[in-house]
């Protein structure tokens, strides 16, 4: 008689694993699993492991299966998850990534639909329009981020200079410090943003439209080029080939562009050995603002065919509002959107420093800063035109000729 009653509660579990892949039975609780995806580095890991615990003690009747790496295999593996249909159910995105796989709006869950568990009354309508496709809102976005000059202003002011506005003002620089510093420096995709804002600002001309369209022309094309070979002769920055960020610490690099998201990544060393840290003026021609833009830092969605869409929604709005998140990312990720997240770190004195500084500079120009086509960062396009660049440069080819061949080429992409 016992040995029966053991082998029927042995056999109940069984039983219901059979029934379905993501339903499991813990301490007579009922748990819906779901998965989530995230990419970064270890310390991104390890905090975001604590929150997603402490949700599921928040949530018992909710499992969370975590799925994470560093970037460039997470989105590798993201881009055959995507066509065969497993990716995680709660996902982090590249804003990107709504082209790519939602064209027409279908390739991610509407998460408006998901307003009964989310609260989107955090985010305004010009931060949702970032995820909206086709009249869906395919994303969210956590943190806004553009590119942004940060100088190091004891260099400068070793030199009798101020901090530079103008691209005049980086020239002007360059003959003072005369390669001794470099008055800014930057990696390959920043150049493109850089390069990219002059050419528009001295043409009065986009480079391309919100469907990728190129709309720039030869000559257009011919200035960008002309624009980083005299860059790099005229000692404003070095080769990008040889970029080395720890020059940044030492002031060699009296100044950098870099994303916003990345200011403590870069300028930490500078601080940590002595030097004072500014965030300058977007550089312009003459002191209009435009041809700088803004993105999503990165973005939350959810599977088109999620199978418990209201766990989904759950999890989302403690990843975006709660205040337990919040204590653990902080502005890790960015300077969050959410209002109620943003309130939390305000409220507990945690946005301060050279993050928060390039975050107020975005946030007071937002309304004149460019949203970014998706097809901007094109890593093709970049690559292509850093080989033109180069050839032009070491006086391989003539510069003419490289022009015409690279705007069919960047067409092409």
């Amino acid at each position: 008689m016992k040995l029966t009653k053991l082998l029927s509660l042995a056999v109940i579990p069984l039983i219901l694993s059979g029934c379905t892949s993501n339903i499991v039975v813990t301490n007579q609780t009922e748990q819906t699993e779901i998965s989530f995806s995230w990419w970064g580095n270890d310390a991104r890991h390890d905090y975001t492991l604590d929150a997603i615990r402490k949700f599921e003690e928040l949530h018992p009747e909710i499992k969370v299966k975590c799925h994470y790496s560093e970037w460039s295999g997470y989105q590798s593996r993201n881009n055959v998850q995507m066509v065969s249909h497993t990716e995680s159910d709660v996902m982090q995105i590249n804003y990107a990534w709504i082209n790519q796989y939602s064209h027409d709006g279908d390739g991610f869950y509407d998460i408006n639909q998901l307003s009964d568990y989310i609260d989107l009354s955090t985010f305004t309508e010009d931060d949702l329009a970032y995820g909206m496709q086709n009249g869906k809102l395919n994303a969210v976005p956590i943190a806004l981020n553009t590119m942004t000059v940060y100088i190091n202003e004891s260099v400068y002011s070793e030199y009798g200079l101020e901090i530079p506005k103008t691209f005049d003002d980086l020239y002007k620089s360059a003959e003072v410090m005369n390669g001794k510093n470099y008055p800014l420096s930057m990696a390959k995709k920043q150049l493109w943003f850089f390069v990219i804002a002059y050419v528009e600002q001295m043409n009065n001309k986009k480079f391309m439209d919100n469907d990728g369209n190129i709309l720039f022309d030869k000559s257009d094309i011919q200035l960008m080029i002309e624009t980083y070979c005299n860059l790099v002769n005229k000692k404003v920055i070095p080769q990008v080939e040889y970029f080395d960020k720890s020059e940044v610490a030492t002031g060699k690099y009296a100044g950098i562009l870099a994303w916003l998201s990345d200011a403590n990544s870069y300028c930490e060393g500078a601080e940590k050995n002595g030097y004072n840290i500014v965030v300058a003026d977007y550089t312009t021609i003459d002191g209009n603002l435009k041809s700088w833009y803004a993105k999503p830092a990165t973005m939350y969605a959810i599977r088109k065919d999620i199978e418990h869409p209201k766990e989904a929604g759950i999890l989302l709005d403690y990843l975006l509002n709660s205040t337990e998140m919040a204590s653990y990312q902080q502005i890790e990720k960015g300077i969050p959107i959410s209002s109620s997240a943003r309130e939390y770190l305000e409220k507990n004195e945690l946005l301060s420093g050279i993050q928060y500084d390039a975050f107020i500079k975005m946030n007071d120009t937002k309304d004149k800063l460019d949203v970014i086509s998706p097809f901007f960062e094109n890593e093709d396009m970049i690559e292509e035109y850093m080989a033109v660049c180069n050839e032009v440069l070491y006086e391989k080819a003539e510069i003419e000729e490289q022009a015409e061949t690279l705007l069919e080429t960047l067409k092409s992409k």
